[in-house]
């Protein structure tokens, strides 16, 4: 365990880490390792559109109903290096830490699973609605705090925030067409009123009232 002057250190330090959302659909992407972990992570990929290739000697059946290849073996040397993305998920430390290697000296993006230090990306908790997702990163130091965070800030937002989100889009496309600069509205000052409510008590129609009457008030 380390003393309170090394933990006090780090958690004063810094993050270095940059945030950021990737665009990954019709990306190759890899994941190593077949079980219930590296399921999680695959399923996660092809949700976003990416083409993503398991490789694993033994296959967990949540694996096989993916929309994945799936390829029953075990990792070969160098072969991380053919793809945009890679996770590697074995549970084996030494087979980790070679895809790691591999992946990092070819210049992509790894994450190994349980294991920061070899690392160039981490995976944030995340809450999805709609087009918005919230994710939340310890940087890999607690995912059991992220997730707990991630389920915060779900009940505090509540449902509805795909739908504000659509409906914020309408307005901001109004605006452009209209020749005005989006930054012509107070959208915090719209959010703060009583947007928010209207669109999670489902009342869009007239949530959209509210947004065109703003967009009016700016010509």
């Amino acid at each position: 365990m380390p003393d309170d002057s090394t933990t006090a250190d780090r958690v004063d330090r810094p993050s270095s880490h940059y945030p950021v959302s990737l665009v990954i659909a019709g990306a190759p992407c890899l994941v190593v390792g077949g079980g219930s972990v590296a399921a999680r992570k695959a399923e996660a990929l092809a949700r976003c559109g990416a083409r993503v290739t398991v490789v694993a000697i033994e296959v967990d059946p949540a694996v096989q109903r993916l929309p994945v290849a799936v390829e029953r073996r075990p990792y070969r040397p160098g072969e991380a290096g053919r793809y945009r993305l890679v996770i590697t998920a074995t549970g084996s430390p030494d087979v980790d830490a070679s895809v790691a290697a591999d992946a990092t000296a070819a210049g992509v993006w790894v994450n190994s699973a349980d294991d920061p230090s070899n690392c160039t990306f981490f995976l944030p908790a995340i809450h999805r609605d709609g087009p918005v997702t919230v994710a939340v990163s310890t940087s890999g130091a607690s995912p059991a705090l992220a997730a707990w965070l991630r389920r915060r800030i779900a009940q505090a937002c509540g449902e509805g925030l795909g739908a504000l989100a659509v409906a914020l889009e309408e307005a901001r496309r109004k605006l452009q067409a209209s020749g005005r600069s989006t930054s012509s509205l107070d959208w915090r000052a719209i959010l703060d009123g009583p947007l928010g409510r209207l669109v999670r008590d489902g009342q869009l129609d007239e949530a959209r009232r509210l947004l065109d009457e703003a967009i009016r008030e700016t010509a």
